[in-house]
This record gives structure tokens, C-alpha cells and sequence, in this order.
């Protein structure tokens, strides 16, 4: 009864957050048909929207486990500049998406490490890592940007963030994968059982034999390979690295995963809710300017 109680509820919040994107769609072209009744805004968004997108579904895992992770936009900023760095010295995207990677799952892992090996609150936690990881970037890079405009001529740039058929944009791709993948985790592997559990009652999880510490070691270390990923691939999009990569998306993400109705409690959570969510709030910008105000708006909205 519980759970039949439960998928009520998703459902619910679904319906409502498919409503309210349905309507926002319909005001924008009511109010702007010069630009959400042409092609060339969606294209606009699938280019933009899968950077914050991306780390917004791995968010929601994080958070319906009952974590919190502050630290991502300073682990976006590291990995970029681990990616940049390799590639200047390599000449090789491939080895600096690895590197970029690595450096995402290293910042997974010392959250996870202070949260369940030390036992310190994971906003103190991710706060404190937020300091950290931007300090030693700027730090190594000196304050300065990396440049790197011939990596456009590469064929892994097409493959990452390039556009297919001459219109689709390959991060759109990506992203859609990717989100295909976290919802079969949530929803049809063990570990989404397992968060659950985490989130509603570690205590409890942990009588039922749930490794507790172990998922929640995990859960950051794919939202740390998850933020290494669209830092990299940032970075390739816009052919340079600077020191301030990551600073705007705490926003965005965070207001994706809540408008997609996860709790902030942890234990309920829905992946397609953050999809629609990231999308909501990766539109209203243009949707604001489109229909006539002021950009100086946008942020009094999204809040």
C-alpha cells in the first residue's frame, strides 16, 4: 500500500512539473513568437542546457541518498583545468577527458571520505572542499586562462560537443544518454533501492545490510565524474579554460533538482522531474529577454 501510495505521489509531481513546463512553452510563444516558433532557440538549448544538465541528474541521486554536494562548481573548475593542462602538454583530448575524470572521481572520493570516514555533515563537508579545489586551481593556473582554439579541429571536439547532421549538438546526445543511464539506476538497479534506503533511514538501511557507507562513497565519487565530464566537455565547447569555470551553475542545478520535485529530506527523487526541471530553468533566460524585459529579471525568477 506504501508504495503504491509512493508511485502516486511521482506521478503527481511529474504530471504537475510536465504542466508547468507546458505552460511556460506556451507563454514564451504567446509572448515571443519571434523566437520559440523558430528553430534556432532549441537548438540554442540543446547546446547549453546538458553542461548544468548533466550534473543536475547526478545531483538528484546525491540528494535523494540524503547528501548534499556544494562543491561542484569548483570541482567543474579543477577538472577543466586538469583537461586544458593535459591537453597543452599531450596534445590529446582523449587523455584529458581521462584526466578531467579522475580528478572528478578524487574530489568524489575526499567528500565521501569526510562525510562517512570523518563523519562531518556533508553541506560543512562540500563547503569546505568548495574552498579547497578552487584555491589549488587558481593556485596551478596562476589566475590565468588556458586557451585552447585548435582543439576544434579535432575529431574527438565533433564527437563530444560537435554537431551532428550539421545541426545537432553532440552534448544534447550525451546528455540524453546519460540520463537514460541514472534513471535505470534509480529505477531498475539496486542502487537506487539502496539510496532510497540511505535517504529515508541510514539506521534502518544499515539493519537491512545495506552497505550505507559504501553507496554513499560511491554516489559522490559518479556526481565528482559526473561534474569532471561537463567540465571537460565545457571546456571544448567554448575552446578555452578560464578561473571562474563552474561559478554560475549552482543556480541552475540546484534549482533544476528541486523544481523537478526531489526532496530535499532525500528519499524521493525522480530523474525525469530533474530532466524537465533543467530545462525549465535552462529556458527562462531567453524567455524572459525574448518576451521584452530586462535580463536583470532573470535571476529574481529563477529564485
Amino acid at each position: 500500500m506504501q508504495s503504491f501510495v509512493n508511485y502516486m505521489k511521482f506521478n503527481a509531481v511529474q504530471w504537475t512539473i510536465s504542466f508547468v513546463f507546458i505552460v511556460l512553452l506556451l507563454g514564451f510563444m504567446i509572448f515571443a513568437p519571434h523566437t520559440f516558433l523558430h528553430s534556432r532557440i532549441y537548438i540554442a538549448y540543446l547546446s547549453t542546457i546538458p553542461f548544468a544538465g548533466m550534473i543536475a541528474i547526478a545531483m538528484t541521486l546525491v540528494i535523494i541518498s540524503g547528501e548534499i554536494d556544494l562543491s561542484f562548481p569548483s570541482v567543474m573548475a579543477a577538472s577543466g583545468f586538469t583537461f586544458a593542462k593535459t591537453y597543452a602538454l599531450t596534445s590529446s583530448p582523449e587523455l584529458g577527458l581521462v584526466a578531467a575524470l579522475a580528478t572528478g572521481a578524487l574530489a568524489g572520493a575526499l567528500n565521501g571520505l569526510l562525510v562517512v570516514g570523518f563523519k562531518v555533515p556533508s553541506i560543512i563537508a562540500t563547503i569546505g572542499t568548495q574552498f579547497f579545489w578552487r584555491g589549488l586551481t587558481v593556485l596551478l593556473a596562476s589566475g590565468l586562462a588556458l586557451n585552447m582554439a585548435d582543439i576544434r579541429e579535432t575529431t574527438f571536439h565533433h564527437l563530444m560537443v560537435g554537431r551532428w547532421f550539421d545541426w545537432l549538438p553532440a552534448q544534447a546526445v550525451w546528455f540524453s544518454l546519460l540520463t537514460a543511464l541514472f534513471w535505470l539506476l534509480l529505477n531498475r538497479h539496486v542502487l537506487g533501492d539502496h539510496l532510497r534506503f540511505c535517504g529515508d533511514n541510514s539506521s534502518a538501511a544499515q539493519m537491512m545490510g545495506i552497505p550505507v557507507a559504501r553507496t554513499r562513497i560511491s554516489i559522490f565519487v559518479i556526481m565528482g565524474m559526473i561534474t569532471g565530464l561537463s567540465g571537460a566537455m565545457v571546456c571544448m565547447e567554448m575552446a578555452s579554460w578560464w578561473p571562474t569555470q563552474g561559478e554560475g551553475y549552482m543556480l541552475l542545478v540546484f534549482a533544476a533538482v528541486f523544481v523537478g520535485g526531489t526532496s530535499v529530506f532525500g528519499g524521493q527523487g525522480t530523474i525525469y522531474g530533474t530532466l524537465v526541471g533543467a530545462i525549465i530553468i535552462g529556458m527562462i533566460e531567453a524567455g524572459i529577454i525574448s518576451s521584452g524585459l530586462s535580463g536583470l529579471w532573470t535571476r529574481m525568477v529563477y529564485g
